[in-house]
């Protein structure tokens, strides 16, 4: 019987996962808040795809900051 292992994430999906930790923290969650930076060994291309995806949510706002961080802000919409 053959084992497949699966296969590696690739580096967006690595950036992504990397993020969604962070995004999904308890105190990140707590405050609504997260920021977050690039790392040296991602690519650009990852990191400006990503944030265009995040960017695209109704709730969420983006911030650029001096120092290279992007912090990102989010409402939870109220319940009818």
């Amino acid at each position: 019987m053959a084992t497949t292992s699966p296969s590696p994430l690739d580096s967006y999906q690595q950036l992504g996962l990397r993020i969604s930790k962070i995004i999904n923290s308890p105190t990140a969650q707590k405050a609504k808040s997260a920021l977050i930076f690039k790392l040296e060994h991602e690519s650009p291309e990852d990191w400006a795809q990503l944030l265009e995806e995040i960017g695209e949510n109704d709730n969420v706002t983006l911030a650029w900051r001096d120092d290279g961080g992007v912090q990102i802000f989010w409402v939870v919409p109220k319940e009818d």
